[in-house]
């Protein structure tokens, strides 16, 4: 009998970040290919939602609330998840997102940037993949077998205008996945990989406003990213999940330190 490669069977995924937009696409597809879906999250009703929604469709779910940049919140959990499930196989960091006050806008300098702002954008962002990670990494090391998947950004490799905090805390994903990479590896052994999926530009809330006028015409903003995009179109959430799914999957076993771009072409665009 031959094996399915890309099956994520049974494979036991802890997923922060996974109620918003393009999260909870990517897990509902998850609990679909058969995985066991750990949901975790800050806002308790959003979390029975989506663990709610799981099981409606036939999957398996659970849920735990925890704010991902709050170590002992993180600690909190961890000896309910080993007692519910023994250990991990996957762990996915997708929590994230911007404020105002850590955007740049035109009529602005950099002397306007909100320092507490950026401070917020920094830790949801950075911390709160870090600190997940540290905090159940022991649930891989039970079984000397690990897979980490942080979620990047086009705003990591590209800077571009506006989005000084976002992006700066993006690039030190970047960097802490090849960082960890490595270090899982020499520390662990080879059955310990991190990998990153950067998006390109998708219609979400948080860039929604950036994107769109009212309307659903694109702002001058929007017009620049689809005219660099060379499939000139903005991503579906959909768009994600052959990328995810082979990330999860054994299929990816010797791939680590990677970032992946799922972007339309956008990174390889130089606008000529």
């Amino acid at each position: 009998m031959s094996t399915n490669l890309f099956s994520l069977q049974g494979k036991k995924i802890a997923f922060s970040g996974a109620t918003g937009v393009l999260g909870k696409t990517m897990s509902l597809h998850l609990a679909d290919q058969g995985a066991d879906l750990l949901v975790i999250g800050r806002t308790k009703s959003k979390v029975d939602d989506l663990v709610a929604e799981v099981k409606s469709n036939g999957g398996k779910a659970w849920g735990y609330e925890a704010d991902v940049t709050d170590e002992n919140a993180l600690k909190s959990i961890l000896n309910q998840i080993e007692e519910d499930h023994g250990y991990l196989d996957v762990l996915i960091n997708a929590a994230g997102g911007n404020m105002p006050g850590a955007v740049i806008t035109p009529n602005q300098s950099f002397l306007d940037l909100d320092t507490d702002s950026l401070k917020k954008v920094v830790d949801l962002n950075y911390l709160g993949t870090v600190l997940p990670t540290k905090i159940l990494l022991p649930l891989m090391l039970k079984k000397n077998k690990g897979n980490v998947l942080n979620i990047s950004s086009m705003a990591a490799s590209r800077p571009m205008t506006r989005v000084l905090g976002y992006a700066s805390a993006k690039a030190a994903i970047d960097n802490f996945t090849k960082f960890l990479s490595v270090e899982l590896c020499a520390k662990h052994g080879a059955g310990f990989r991190v990998n990153a999926i950067a998006p390109g530009f998708f219609l979400t809330e948080q860039n929604r406003t950036l994107l769109t006028e009212p309307d659903g015409s694109l702002t001058q903003r929007g017009m620049q990213i689809k005219t660099h995009t060379p499939m000139d179109r903005f991503g579906k959430p959909e768009d994600l999940l052959g990328a995810l799914q082979w990330l999860c999957s054994d299929a990816s076993e010797f791939v680590t330190g990677t970032i992946v771009p799922v972007d339309g072409g956008f990174s390889a665009y130089s606008g000529v």
